[in-house]
């Protein structure tokens, strides 16, 4: 295990210059170029870096805003991953705070390793607190056994605004009570297997139609409104002493005396109001500093950097000019603002680095039994029964992008003779001829894509066929995904609508328990249906 010194020795022994650099934490890239590796330990060891954040690749959802990359599959990325962190920690003359975003688990970032529910599943399960625990312990267990310290999860923004096109599934829902509980039961199963964790996107991001890793999004709420809904969460988990608050590039001009600038740049924003008017002790770090909301207004290298240094963040996130920000903070900062900083950040390495677990797997964690659990406490009756179908012949479709084979209507199979359709495999011309003599259709969609944008990324005439069954047949609908999919459904010609959230096996299964009437539907859907 890594020792770290105290703050009390690290305070003299450091140059203003090292202190600095440790504010910084720049991308690292699991699937790199040995140049752009070598490149990245010359900059540890020349310019001090902090702390790390680690991303799939250049190609990644997360840095290729446009999307005009492809993201080629890496199945050794783990391995890779755990061989990188060694690297750089040997190129660093002080110990390494490794970052990453695992949300619903490593495979939020790294192909094959365990995917647990977003957070949107997390949040139709009935005060099944010690279940949201087990799994923010998992995950941290998979975190330490990648050399990973610094979960930044979970995210507490409010879930109120269906077109959001960035935070939507990744938020427990729309209740901010809930919320805030589920995001601390996270929080504390994550400390449980020593793993720092982060509350984001102060002071808000739920309520925007803008991604701002793309623009900037402007949120026009009163203060009072803000105060009574979005800042909820963040107040309670500072309350709860939470490790770390991301700050978010979103512009809220209530809460900053009418400024629009992003409340990642704003004084007002991250010292009136988090530090003095919230009382929040501990590190502030900013998104990430490459995002569009931010980095296409400043032109100048190592100008965003200042500012976000200046504006009151601890830690910078993906800056992507470090030699140029740590001059400019040189230059232009106090040594008692870099020092605060700087102890800030070293007591959050220091509470890191001396978790000490001679258990500690050496395994990824198996999710399958976490998710079975949680599949059968969210899944989540949304209107209707199914007292229509009981002793009818029925016809299955599946809406779906890929043609794989649907453990959904193949473990009903088991127990109930019925031929199914694909549109993966079929056109939807073909599936409408055979129904022709068939009136009780069983509809299992399974949405490509959990974002909002393009109808979730099923195509309009799918939406249009799915709309026309409902209209013509006797239909009873299992949506496995994001729910806001039902504000393009006309739900209210539906027999019954049953929500498993995710596509997992598990979740299928569970599912096909509860159509045979096997298992009963326990959750409440977290967000409102239009």
């Amino acid at each position: 295990m890594m020792k770290i010194a105290p703050y009390t020795k690290t305070k003299k022994e450091l140059t203003r210059h090292e202190k600095i650099g440790q504010l910084f934490m720049p991308a690292a890239f699991i699937n790199d170029s040995e140049e752009e590796i070598q490149k990245l330990e010359q900059r540890i060891r020349e310019r001090h870096i902090g702390s790390l954040c680690f991303f799939h690749s250049r190609a990644s959802a997360a840095t290729n805003f446009e999307g005009q990359k492809k993201i080629e599959y890496k199945k050794d990325s783990f391995e890779t991953l755990k061989k990188l962190i060694q690297r750089y920690q040997k190129a660093a003359k002080y110990p390494l705070l490794i970052s990453i975003d695992a949300e619903w688990g490593l495979a939020m970032r790294i192909e094959n390793t365990p995917q647990y529910p977003y957070a949107i599943t997390l949040g139709a399960l009935q005060n099944q607190y010690d279940l949201i625990y087990e799994l923010g312990k998992q995950i941290a267990m998979d975190c330490r056994v990648a050399g990973i310290h610094w979960n930044l999860a979970p995210v507490v923004d409010i879930n109120n605004n269906p077109n959001n096109p960035v935070i939507g599934y990744r938020s427990f829902g729309e209740d901010k009570y809930q919320v805030t509980q589920k995001a601390l039961a996270f929080i504390q199963g994550s400390e449980s297997a020593g793993i720092l964790t982060c509350i984001k996107h102060f002071p808000g991001h739920g309520d925007t139609e803008v991604d701002s890793h793309l623009g900037l999004p402007l949120i026009t709420k009163s203060k009072a409104a803000l105060l009574e809904n979005e800042l909820f969460p963040f107040q309670q988990l500072i309350n709860k002493d939470v490790d770390s608050i991301m700050a978010g590039h979103l512009a809220i001009p209530a809460l900053a005396d009418g400024d629009e600038i992003p409340s990642s740049l704003s004084k007002k924003m991250l010292k009136d109001l988090l530090r003095n008017q919230m009382n929040f002790k501990g590190v502030v770090i900013s998104d990430a500093l490459n995002m569009h909301a931010v980095s296409k207004n400043y032109p100048v290298k190592g100008q965003l950097e200042w500012e976000a240094f200046n504006a009151g963040n601890d830690v910078l996130c993906f800056a992507e000019h470090i030699e140029e920000g740590i001059e400019a903070i040189h230059k232009n900062a106090s040594n008692q603002q870099i020092e605060a900083s700087f102890e800030r950040l070293w007591h959050l390495k220091e509470k890191a680095f001396r978790i000490d677990n001679p258990n500690l797997n050496t395994q990824l964690s198996d999710p399958d039994r976490v998710n079975k659990k949680i599949a059968a406490e969210s899944l989540t009756l949304y209107k209707g029964d199914l007292d229509h179908f009981k002793n009818k012949k029925i016809v299955g479709i599946q809406i779906s992008s890929e043609d794989t084979t649907s453990t959904f209507f193949e473990c009903i199979q088991k127990n109930i003779a019925f031929p199914y359709f694909k549109t993966a495999t079929s056109t939807l011309l073909e599936i409408q001829d055979k129904l022709t003599e068939e009136d009780h259709i069983l509809l299992a969609i399974y949405p490509p894509n959990a974002k909002p944008s393009n109808y979730f990324d099923i195509p309009k005439q799918e939406i249009d066929f799915i709309n026309n069954l409902l209209a013509s047949k006797q239909v009873i609908l299992y949506l496995f995904g994001n729910p806001f999919v039902l504000n393009h459904i006309e739900t209210r010609h539906a027999k019954a609508i049953v929500i498993a959230y995710q596509n997992f096996e598990v979740f299928q299964e569970v599912a096909a328990e509860h159509f045979l009437e096997k298992l009963p539907a326990k959750g409440i859907i977290p967000v409102k249906i239009s």
